[in-house]
């Protein structure tokens, strides 16, 4: 499951990874955010806030992901990954070289840090 909060006064949305992600989390989420980006020409920020990198449900559900990345990154001006799992130091190294985003990771424990690099 993918828990999602769009704060449109900011341009901001928040991701929260529950269990294995699956091909309708992604789906969903476009579904729901594209409307928004259209509108407003794309968001401030994404911050995936979870304690541990989540899996997927199969390689469907990783596909699915990855094509939501290639649909959305150019619309994004900063993501930040709000966890305490490694995997988010290894992707803010990795996607900085394939995601025009601004990229930066934080501990679970620091969502306010995470907006406040936002809002610079």
């Amino acid at each position: 499951m993918l828990k999602q909060k769009l704060d449109r006064e900011n341009s901001i949305l928040t991701l929260e990874p529950e269990g294995k992600l699956t091909e309708d989390d992604f789906d969903k989420v476009s579904k729901d955010i594209d409307p928004y980006i259209e509108e407003s020409g794309g968001l401030k920020a994404l911050i995936i806030v979870t304690p541990s990198f989540p899996k997927w449900e199969n390689a469907d559900a990783l596909l699915r992901h990855l094509k939501f990345i290639k649909d959305h990154h150019e619309k994004i001006e900063k993501i930040a990954f709000v966890t305490d799992s490694i995997a988010g130091d290894f992707a803010e190294k990795i996607t900085s070289h394939f995601v025009s985003a601004e990229i930066k990771s934080f501990p679970y424990d620091s969502l306010e840090k995470a907006k406040e690099w936002i809002s610079q």
